[in-house]
């Protein structure tokens, strides 16, 4: 092959790596417009409509521990094959689908798909990077894609159901996936296979532990916390918690490492990103309902209304990494937290009144915060630990994020109450995000990098330098 065509090649695979990153993050947000039309041609119910969202990010969330191990074990390219064609046919299913129990079973399937795609993307892209700077740039490019994905999901969801309908949404999925998933088989490169240990046990008690939490907390609401179904579900959650802290403590390479979570910076820095995304995932479920069944707009004005939250995500993004450089990101955490905390009490304060104007205004502030919020959690929270538990902390970090989502939908959805009265159950949930954000605001004092205390008994001893914010790079490759 010439160089010329090697050039070439490899910037296809670098391009299909980052549609495959945008199309994992729009799908995560692109759902939220079609709620609407699934409560009126599928005659969903709120439960229903909250599992079409949950059903994804909940499959996310098991997946997301042992994504490393996976594509190591398979090779970053049949991974990707794989979770290509699992996330194509899923979302063949979801636009067909007659009813929402097969709608929200494919979905569960499609988030398990994406969840393969992400990792073994991030290494393809970045395979054929020459020089540390260049692999960089590249992680960069990825990172972006996967952000300008979830940032684009409301507005071309309103954009595709209003020009056609609900089914749009998936179908575009599989437009695009069959002939990336063709092209990725004949002309993609073969990575090496790692060495590390699949833990299929420790994976399937994580997914009965999150899966049974996120029943119980949708199904409980509706059918009643002492139905057979919460109790079920509260069962399978105790059992998989269980079974997960005996697996973990019985091999040899367990999911989540002891050096990860005995840390305090780390698992407050997880916490922060669990507690953001409960109130972030929380206000896109609530909002497009408010908007579409509580004030009558149209999916592509509603779409349109979400820019002001999901686009400033990316030029928050941007101004992260200079701004955490100049004041540190603890700092920047602080910062970020309390701007979003009153940003949420003034939308609430804006859904009261029939202008639409004072909504948009008080999203911009929350959706620029936002976006310093997220690469810097991620950054503090692989910051906390040693460099040979950096996989483990984005996965744990990461699967922590998405059950904060699940967990916020699933929360939210109750909090709105009966259709009629929407614009009350919205300003409810947005408080409650606000206490949310509230409580990873004083969180931020425990990811303050620890001071060592001088040695006692030594009249010329100094105490040293606390390693600060400033010392750690804030380049390190990122998950949006």
């Amino acid at each position: 092959m010439s160089a010329s065509k090697t050039i070439e090649h490899r910037r296809g695979v670098v391009v299909l790596a980052l549609i495959a990153a945008f199309m994992v993050f729009v799908d995560g947000t692109i759902v939220n417009l079609t709620l609407a039309q699934l409560a009126s041609h599928l005659h969903a119910s709120r439960s229903e409509l909250e599992w079409a969202v949950n059903a994804y990010t909940l499959s996310c969330a098991a997946v997301m521990l042992g994504a490393g191990a996976i594509t190591d074990t398979l090779g970053a390219k049949w991974a990707f094959v794989a979770g290509l064609l699992v996330f194509t046919a899923s979302s063949a299913v979801c636009a067909s689908a007659t009813s929402m129990l097969v709608l929200n079973f494919a979905r569960l399937v499609q988030g398990a798909g994406s969840t393969l795609l992400l990792p073994s993307a991030l290494v393809l892209a970045t395979a054929s990077a020459t020089d540390e700077q260049a692999r960089n740039r590249l992680v960069g490019w990825w990172a972006a894609a996967g952000g300008v994905g979830m940032a684009a999901g409301p507005l071309l969801g309103g954009a595709l159901v209003a020009l056609a309908n609900w089914r749009a949404v998936f179908a575009v999925n599989v437009v695009i996936g069959i002939p990336a998933a063709l092209w990725s088989i004949r002309s993609m490169p073969t990575t090496a296979r790692g060495s590390r240990r699949l833990d299929i046990v420790g994976m399937g008690c994580a997914t009965a532990l999150i899966g049974g939490l996120v029943f119980a907390l949708i199904q409980g609401p509706a059918q009643g916390w002492r139905s057979p179904a919460a109790v079920t579900a509260a069962a399978l959650t105790v059992t998989g918690l269980v079974g997960f802290v005996w697996v973990e403590r019985s091999t040899r390479a367990p999911l989540l490492p002891p050096g990860v979570y005995s840390d305090r910076r780390y698992v407050a820095t997880a916490a922060q990103g669990a507690l953001f995304n409960f109130a972030f995932y929380g206000l896109l479920f609530a909002m497009s309902l408010m908007l579409q069944q509580g004030r009558g707009l149209s999916a592509l004005v509603s779409g349109l209304l979400f820019l002001p939250l999901t686009g400033l995500i990316s030029i928050g993004s941007i101004c992260a990494a200079p701004l955490a450089r100049r004041i540190g990101r603890t700092a920047v955490l602080g910062i970020g937290q309390a701007v979003l905390t009153t940003t949420f009490l003034a939308v609430a304060w804006a859904s009261i009144s029939s202008a639409l104007w004072l909504l948009v205004l008080a999203l911009v502030p929350a959706g620029f915060s936002s976006g310093l919020l997220v690469p810097t959690m991620t950054s503090q929270s692989i910051a906390a630990v040693e460099p040979a538990l950096h996989g483990a902390a984005s996965a744990v970090f990461n699967t922590s994020r998405q059950i904060g989502a699940a967990i916020g939908v699933a929360a939210f959805g109750p909090l709105l109450g009966p259709t009629h009265n929407l614009r009350e159950g919205f300003i409810t949930c947005v408080v409650v995000g606000a206490a949310a954000t509230a409580v990873a605001l004083l969180l931020t004092a425990l990811t303050r990098p620890a001071t060592v205390a001088a040695p006692t008994g030594s009249l010329n001893a100094q105490a040293p330098c606390a390693t600060s914010a400033h010392d750690t790079p804030d380049n390190l490759p990122e998950r949006a």
